[in-house]
């Protein structure tokens, strides 16, 4: 049962940018470490202040 709750999981759409919170169009997206940003610059804040936070 364990297992079908991971491919549940995986299914799941990412529907915003983790940078911005942006919802995400599918003309328009920027796919970087296992994730869709909106925008290049999006990314390189996310992956910035994750570094801070480490």
């Amino acid at each position: 049962m364990a297992a079908e709750e991971t491919k549940q999981a995986e299914v799941e759409k990412q529907t915003n940018c983790p940078g911005c919170g942006k919802p995400l169009k599918k003309l328009k997206i920027y796919y970087r470490d296992g994730k869709f940003y909106c925008t290049k610059k999006c990314w390189i804040k996310a992956k910035t202040s994750k570094g801070k936070e480490e």
